[in-house]
């Protein structure tokens, strides 16, 4: 199995580690990577921008995402609804060994 190590730096500084396992049928570990980055990158912004934010509202909000890119996936329903599961089982399977380190304040003196 394959597997994408993934380190995210949160707004507040905490470091998360992650080595994602992989589909089997990824096309592009690259693209993965870059979306993800994309796709963070875009929801710290609209939560900075939105302001105070229920972590359930972001759950609920990423996993409708994922109804919508799935239900967009010119494919049979089944199929890609159990593909979209198996991407999240496989995704949430990596957190009981994530790594978390909480960095020190950053700047200059």
């Amino acid at each position: 199995m394959e597997y994408l190590p993934y380190r995210y730096t949160s707004g507040s500084g905490e470091q998360l580690s992650f080595d994602f396992p992989l589909h089997p049928e990824t096309d592009s570990a690259v693209r993965v990577q870059q979306l993800l980055d994309r796709v963070l990158t875009a929801m710290d912004h609209e939560i900075a921008v939105l302001g105070d934010t229920c972590n359930g509202d972001v759950l609920q909000a990423l996993a409708m995402a994922l109804a919508v890119r799935t239900e967009m996936i010119p494919a049979d329903g089944e199929m890609t609804r159990g593909l979209a599961r198996d991407v999240v089982e496989r995704a949430l399977g990596a957190l009981p060994e994530a790594h978390h380190h909480l960095m020190g304040p950053v700047g200059h003196a």
